[in-house]
């Protein structure tokens, strides 16, 4: 049993050492009433300032497991602008990745008639990439080291009416490798494709919002789904909410990589959300499976004039 353990562990931590130092960690997070994780051009589309503090702990009874914090603020800042920052600290082993984004967003409006909106974000990030090596016990000589790495996102929404899709690229530019032989990609570029849609008029005070979230990473050619369900009733002063995320790899349609049931609940200006996402594969025998909490406020302020950066939903 200890040794499937490291094994499994130095298999998973090699893995998530060269992603650590390409992008900001992500999780089903963005469900949790938060899409401006996935997508800057979510930023200023409501009516206030929403805060968002996030805790995901992988593969938990495994010791040195993933472990990330994340931090994300985002509000309109005019009628038709909006910006936002994540802030986020991720540890695995030996490896550590901290970062900020920092992003702005521009809104219009197509039709008034129709509701009919589109959005154009950037984003700019800086990452450092830190790996301790004083507790290597494998005679490798490799020194420890901190990496700094900063990039641009771009992202595109289009809104209709209770229908939106946003597509976007992480990590435009390519990043310089000293040393080929550690097999770390110089292409960096991860496609995003987000898509939603809410039907409100099932019964009164209630949504049902399915959605799509689909990845490709240039360097390796492989992708992802995660397929969602989520429910909201409104409550007084508040509402809470259901979802459900299947998620599997492009290639391995019928074998799905994870499951996540997630609930929470909204009351006032305050926000609390849980979830737990289970492996589908054989990992799951070593491990209790990922657990994320995510605590909110938000904070109202005048509507907009603007009607592309007013929620066209209920919730």
């Amino acid at each position: 049993m200890r040794k499937i353990l490291i094994i499994l562990g130095v298999v998973f931590s090699s893995v998530k050492a060269t992603a650590q130092e390409v992008e900001l960690p992500q999780y089903v997070s963005h469900l949790a009433d938060n899409p401006f994780v996935i997508s800057p051009t979510y930023a200023g589309i409501g009516t206030g300032l929403q805060v968002r503090l996030n805790g995901v702990s992988q593969w938990i009874g495994v010791k040195d497991a993933p472990d990330t914090q994340s931090l994300t603020v985002e509000a309109r800042i005019a009628d038709t602008f909006g910006g936002g920052i994540s802030l986020f600290n991720d540890s695995n082993g030996f490896t550590t990745q901290k970062g900020a984004k920092l992003s702005f967003a521009s809104h219009l409006t197509l039709s008034d008639f129709h509701d009919s909106f589109l959005s154009f974000a950037l984003s700019y990030s800086f990452i450092q990439f830190g790996q301790d090596t004083s507790q290597d016990n494998t005679n490798s000589g490799k020194p420890s080291r901190a990496i700094n790495h900063s990039n641009f996102d771009v992202g595109l929404l289009y809104r209709f009416e209770k229908f939106s899709i946003t597509a976007n690229v992480v990590n435009l530019l390519n990043r310089d490798v000293e040393n080929f032989e550690t097999g770390e990609p110089e292409e960096l570029r991860k496609y995003v494709v987000f898509s939603s849609y809410i039907f409100s008029r099932i019964s009164r005070g209630f949504e049902l919002e399915p959605s799509i979230l689909y990845e490709y990473r240039e360097a390796t050619g492989r992708s992802k789904t995660d397929m969602n369900i989520k429910a909201r009733k409104g409550i007084r002063d508040g509402y809470v909410w259901a979802g459900l995320s299947y998620t599997f790899l492009n290639d391995q349609f019928f074998q799905p990589n994870a499951i996540a049931p997630l609930f929470g609940l909204k009351k006032d200006n305050l926000y609390l959300s849980y979830g737990f996402s289970i492996n589908m594969n054989k990992t799951q025998d070593f491990n209790y499976g990922t657990h994320m909490i995510t605590l909110g406020f938000d904070y109202e302020r005048r509507q907009s004039l603007a009607r592309c950066t007013q929620k066209m939903i209920m919730f």
